[in-house]
Protein backbone atom coordinates (compact mmCIF):
# COMPACT_ATOMS: atom_id res chain seq x y z
CA UNK A 1 0.00 0.00 0.00
CA UNK A 2 1.59 3.27 -0.95
CA UNK A 3 0.41 6.25 0.82
CA UNK A 4 0.41 9.75 0.52
CA UNK A 5 -0.60 12.89 2.83
CA UNK A 6 2.18 15.36 1.81
CA UNK A 7 -0.39 17.15 -0.01
CA UNK A 8 -3.85 15.93 -0.59
CA UNK A 9 -4.74 12.44 0.45
CA UNK A 10 -3.94 9.62 -1.80
CA UNK A 11 -3.90 6.38 -0.38
CA UNK A 12 -3.14 3.48 -3.45
CA UNK A 13 -3.43 -0.77 -2.94
CA UNK A 14 -1.89 -2.38 -6.39
CA UNK A 15 -1.74 0.98 -7.53
CA UNK A 16 -5.59 1.38 -7.26
CA UNK A 17 -7.18 4.33 -5.53
CA UNK A 18 -8.71 3.11 -2.25
CA UNK A 19 -9.29 6.26 -1.16
CA UNK A 20 -13.07 7.22 -0.54
CA UNK A 21 -14.71 10.23 -1.75
CA UNK A 22 -17.06 10.89 1.55
CA UNK A 23 -16.05 13.13 4.27
CA UNK A 24 -16.19 11.24 7.18
CA UNK A 25 -14.98 7.28 5.85
CA UNK A 26 -11.90 9.62 4.17
CA UNK A 27 -11.11 11.16 8.06
CA UNK A 28 -10.68 7.78 9.06
CA UNK A 29 -8.67 6.71 6.61
CA UNK A 30 -6.52 9.64 6.98
CA UNK A 31 -5.69 9.47 10.64
CA UNK A 32 -5.50 5.67 9.87
CA UNK A 33 -2.61 6.75 7.28
CA UNK A 34 -1.12 9.00 9.78
CA UNK A 35 -0.49 6.02 11.74
CA UNK A 36 0.16 3.30 9.03
CA UNK A 37 1.30 -0.10 10.78
CA UNK A 38 0.41 0.55 13.91
CA UNK A 39 -2.46 0.31 15.65
CA UNK A 40 -5.15 3.86 16.39
CA UNK A 41 -7.00 2.72 18.94
CA UNK A 42 -10.85 3.65 18.84
CA UNK A 43 -11.30 6.44 21.21
CA UNK A 44 -8.55 8.32 19.30
CA UNK A 45 -10.81 7.74 16.07
CA UNK A 46 -14.33 8.80 17.64
CA UNK A 47 -12.67 11.72 19.35
CA UNK A 48 -11.26 12.83 15.58
CA UNK A 49 -14.64 12.41 14.07
CA UNK A 50 -16.75 14.01 16.73
CA UNK A 51 -14.71 15.68 19.61
CA UNK A 52 -15.92 14.83 22.47
CA UNK A 53 -19.32 14.84 21.67
CA UNK A 54 -19.98 11.40 20.10
CA UNK A 55 -23.20 9.93 19.02
CA UNK A 56 -24.77 6.88 20.96
CA UNK A 57 -24.42 5.21 17.61
CA UNK A 58 -20.87 6.29 17.38
CA UNK A 59 -19.06 3.08 17.26
CA UNK A 60 -21.07 1.37 14.59
CA UNK A 61 -21.32 4.38 12.90
CA UNK A 62 -17.60 4.08 12.99
CA UNK A 63 -17.97 -0.21 11.83
CA UNK A 64 -19.27 1.01 8.99
CA UNK A 65 -16.62 3.41 7.95
CA UNK A 66 -14.41 0.81 8.57
CA UNK A 67 -16.76 -1.54 6.53
CA UNK A 68 -16.41 0.93 3.55
CA UNK A 69 -13.44 1.06 3.65
CA UNK A 70 -12.55 -2.70 3.53
CA UNK A 71 -15.06 -2.75 0.35
CA UNK A 72 -12.34 -0.40 -1.87
CA UNK A 73 -9.35 -2.46 -0.12
CA UNK A 74 -11.15 -5.53 -1.78
CA UNK A 75 -11.97 -4.47 -4.94
CA UNK A 76 -8.53 -3.32 -4.87
CA UNK A 77 -6.94 -6.38 -4.52
CA UNK A 78 -9.39 -8.43 -6.40
CA UNK A 79 -8.17 -7.06 -9.26
CA UNK A 80 -4.36 -8.80 -8.67
CA UNK A 81 -4.95 -12.46 -9.19
CA UNK A 82 -2.06 -13.50 -7.05
CA UNK A 83 -3.54 -11.69 -4.35
CA UNK A 84 -3.72 -13.69 -1.34
CA UNK A 85 -4.65 -11.49 1.21
CA UNK A 86 -8.04 -10.30 2.14
CA UNK A 87 -9.03 -6.43 3.08
CA UNK A 88 -8.87 -7.30 6.60
CA UNK A 89 -5.60 -8.14 6.80
CA UNK A 90 -4.54 -4.73 5.11
CA UNK A 91 -6.81 -2.84 7.66
CA UNK A 92 -6.76 -4.69 10.65
CA UNK A 93 -9.17 -4.76 13.83
CA UNK A 94 -7.10 -5.81 16.82
CA UNK A 95 -8.03 -5.15 20.44
CA UNK A 96 -9.33 -1.57 21.05
CA UNK A 97 -8.30 -0.24 17.54
CA UNK A 98 -7.27 -0.68 14.39
CA UNK A 99 -4.33 -0.80 12.05
CA UNK A 100 -3.55 -0.46 8.15
CA UNK A 101 -0.53 -2.05 7.45
CA UNK A 102 1.62 -0.90 4.30
CA UNK A 103 2.41 -4.21 3.26
CA UNK A 104 6.13 -3.19 2.42
CA UNK A 105 4.78 -0.23 -0.04
CA UNK A 106 5.38 3.38 0.26
CA UNK A 107 4.72 6.32 3.08
CA UNK A 108 5.83 9.68 1.47
CA UNK A 109 6.25 11.32 5.42
CA UNK A 110 8.58 8.42 6.19
CA UNK A 111 10.48 9.18 2.87
CA UNK A 112 10.39 12.68 3.75
CA UNK A 113 12.06 12.26 7.44
CA UNK A 114 14.44 9.90 5.55
CA UNK A 115 15.61 12.72 2.85
CA UNK A 116 15.58 15.72 5.59
CA UNK A 117 17.73 13.25 7.90
CA UNK A 118 20.58 13.13 5.38
CA UNK A 119 20.41 16.63 4.91
CA UNK A 120 20.76 17.62 8.20
CA UNK A 121 24.05 15.28 8.61
CA UNK A 122 25.45 16.75 5.79
CA UNK A 123 24.92 20.59 7.51
CA UNK A 124 26.15 19.09 10.16
CA UNK A 125 29.16 17.73 8.17
CA UNK A 126 29.42 21.44 6.49
CA UNK A 127 28.49 19.87 3.36
CA UNK A 128 26.30 22.38 2.14
CA UNK A 129 26.15 21.63 -1.53
CA UNK A 130 24.97 18.27 -0.83
CA UNK A 131 22.75 19.69 2.30
CA UNK A 132 21.14 21.89 -0.37
CA UNK A 133 20.66 19.01 -2.77
CA UNK A 134 19.05 16.43 -0.38
CA UNK A 135 16.72 18.96 1.70
CA UNK A 136 15.33 20.60 -2.19
CA UNK A 137 14.83 16.98 -2.91
CA UNK A 138 13.27 15.88 0.68
CA UNK A 139 11.27 19.15 -0.01
CA UNK A 140 10.01 17.61 -3.98
CA UNK A 141 7.65 15.46 -1.80
CA UNK A 142 5.17 18.17 -0.60
CA UNK A 143 2.53 18.56 -2.88
CA UNK A 144 0.63 21.35 -0.82
CA UNK A 145 -0.74 21.29 2.99
CA UNK A 146 -0.46 18.09 4.26
CA UNK A 147 -3.74 16.24 3.66
CA UNK A 148 -5.51 19.74 2.50
CA UNK A 149 -8.43 17.92 1.06
CA UNK A 150 -9.36 16.04 4.25
CA UNK A 151 -11.93 17.40 7.06
CA UNK A 152 -10.00 17.92 9.91
CA UNK A 153 -11.18 16.80 13.59
CA UNK A 154 -8.61 17.79 16.44
CA UNK A 155 -6.34 14.57 15.71
CA UNK A 156 -5.48 15.22 12.09
CA UNK A 157 -5.24 18.87 12.83
CA UNK A 158 -2.37 18.10 15.12
CA UNK A 159 -0.27 15.60 13.01
CA UNK A 160 -0.61 18.02 9.73
CA UNK A 161 0.79 20.98 12.22
CA UNK A 162 3.48 18.61 13.24
CA UNK A 163 4.09 18.14 9.31
CA UNK A 164 4.34 21.57 8.71
CA UNK A 165 6.91 22.00 11.47
CA UNK A 166 9.01 20.17 9.97
CA UNK A 167 8.76 20.75 6.49
CA UNK A 168 9.52 24.53 7.59
CA UNK A 169 12.52 23.14 9.34
CA UNK A 170 13.91 21.75 6.36
CA UNK A 171 13.14 24.62 4.36
CA UNK A 172 15.07 26.58 6.92
CA UNK A 173 18.41 24.66 6.53
CA UNK A 174 17.91 24.37 3.01
CA UNK A 175 18.32 28.26 2.68
CA UNK A 176 20.52 28.48 5.36
CA UNK A 177 22.55 26.14 2.79
CA UNK A 178 22.18 28.51 -0.28
CA UNK A 179 23.13 31.14 1.99
CA UNK A 180 26.21 29.69 2.77
CA UNK A 181 27.09 28.85 -0.85
CA UNK A 182 26.28 32.36 -1.33
CA UNK A 183 23.00 32.00 -3.65
CA UNK A 184 21.88 34.97 -2.00
CA UNK A 185 20.21 36.67 -4.54
CA UNK A 186 18.62 33.88 -6.07
CA UNK A 187 17.15 33.91 -2.50
CA UNK A 188 15.43 36.79 -2.82
CA UNK A 189 12.39 36.41 -4.58
CA UNK A 190 11.65 33.01 -2.53
CA UNK A 191 11.87 34.68 0.60
CA UNK A 192 9.96 37.50 -0.01
CA UNK A 193 7.26 35.05 -0.99
CA UNK A 194 7.84 33.54 2.38
CA UNK A 195 7.93 36.14 4.64
CA UNK A 196 4.88 37.84 3.62
CA UNK A 197 3.66 34.01 4.59
CA UNK A 198 4.93 33.65 7.90
CA UNK A 199 4.39 37.15 9.18
CA UNK A 200 6.36 36.08 12.53
CA UNK A 201 8.79 33.46 11.72
CA UNK A 202 12.24 35.17 12.59
CA UNK A 203 14.42 32.81 11.45
CA UNK A 204 12.59 33.28 7.66
CA UNK A 205 13.44 36.65 8.05
CA UNK A 206 16.71 36.81 9.31
CA UNK A 207 17.67 35.07 6.81
CA UNK A 208 16.26 37.71 4.58
CA UNK A 209 17.60 40.34 5.86
CA UNK A 210 21.03 38.70 5.43
CA UNK A 211 20.04 38.27 1.82
CA UNK A 212 19.28 41.60 1.18
CA UNK A 213 22.30 42.99 2.76
CA UNK A 214 24.28 40.58 1.09
CA UNK A 215 23.05 42.13 -2.16
CA UNK A 216 23.47 45.39 -1.65
CA UNK A 217 20.04 46.54 -0.11
CA UNK A 218 21.13 47.38 3.06
CA UNK A 219 18.22 49.78 4.02
CA UNK A 220 15.57 47.08 2.71
CA UNK A 221 17.39 44.65 5.05
CA UNK A 222 16.53 46.96 7.99
CA UNK A 223 12.97 47.73 7.13
CA UNK A 224 12.24 43.55 7.34
CA UNK A 225 13.62 43.70 10.76
CA UNK A 226 11.44 47.00 11.65
CA UNK A 227 8.03 45.53 9.80
CA UNK A 228 8.93 42.07 12.22
CA UNK A 229 9.35 43.76 14.87
CA UNK A 230 6.10 45.96 14.62
CA UNK A 231 4.04 43.05 14.27
CA UNK A 232 5.87 41.02 16.91
CA UNK A 233 5.03 43.69 19.56
CA UNK A 234 1.06 44.63 18.02
CA UNK A 235 0.39 40.89 18.10
CA UNK A 236 2.39 39.19 20.27
CA UNK A 237 3.66 42.18 22.92
CA UNK A 238 7.19 40.80 22.37
CA UNK A 239 10.43 41.92 21.18
CA UNK A 240 12.38 40.05 18.21
CA UNK A 241 15.15 37.44 19.47
CA UNK A 242 18.73 38.51 21.30
CA UNK A 243 19.99 36.96 18.14
CA UNK A 244 17.83 38.32 15.55
CA UNK A 245 18.61 42.19 17.13
CA UNK A 246 22.09 41.18 17.14
CA UNK A 247 22.34 40.61 12.95
CA UNK A 248 20.08 43.89 13.26
CA UNK A 249 22.82 45.79 14.59
CA UNK A 250 25.81 44.01 12.23
CA UNK A 251 24.00 45.33 9.33
CA UNK A 252 22.87 48.81 10.94
CA UNK A 253 26.63 48.99 11.22
CA UNK A 254 28.34 47.17 8.46
CA UNK A 255 29.54 48.87 5.05
CA UNK A 256 27.35 47.51 2.07
CA UNK A 257 30.53 45.79 0.72
CA UNK A 258 31.55 44.41 4.37
CA UNK A 259 30.56 40.78 4.54
CA UNK A 260 28.47 39.63 7.44
CA UNK A 261 28.69 36.35 9.20
CA UNK A 262 26.12 33.69 8.50
CA UNK A 263 22.26 34.10 9.42
CA UNK A 264 22.27 33.07 13.57
CA UNK A 265 20.80 29.94 14.10
CA UNK A 266 16.86 31.09 15.20
CA UNK A 267 14.96 27.95 14.62
CA UNK A 268 14.54 25.29 17.07
CA UNK A 269 15.66 21.80 17.81
CA UNK A 270 15.30 20.11 14.26
CA UNK A 271 11.94 17.79 14.84
CA UNK A 272 11.58 14.21 13.69
CA UNK A 273 9.30 14.11 10.59
CA UNK A 274 7.76 10.67 11.97
CA UNK A 275 4.38 10.69 12.77
CA UNK A 276 2.92 7.55 13.31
Amino acid sequence: MDIEVLGGLSVREHNISITPTAPKPRQVLALLSLHADHVVPVSTLMEELWDDRPPRSARTTLQTYILQLRELIGQALARDGQETATAKDVLVTLPGGYRLQTRGGSVDFHEFERRAGAGYRAMDAEDYAGAAKRLRDALSLWRGAALADVQAGSRITLEARRLEETRLCALDQRIEADLRLGHHRELLSELTVLVNQYRMHESLHGQFMLALHRSGRRGEALTVYQRLRATLVRELGLEPSTALGRLQRSILMAHPEAPLPPAPEMAGPRPAARVG
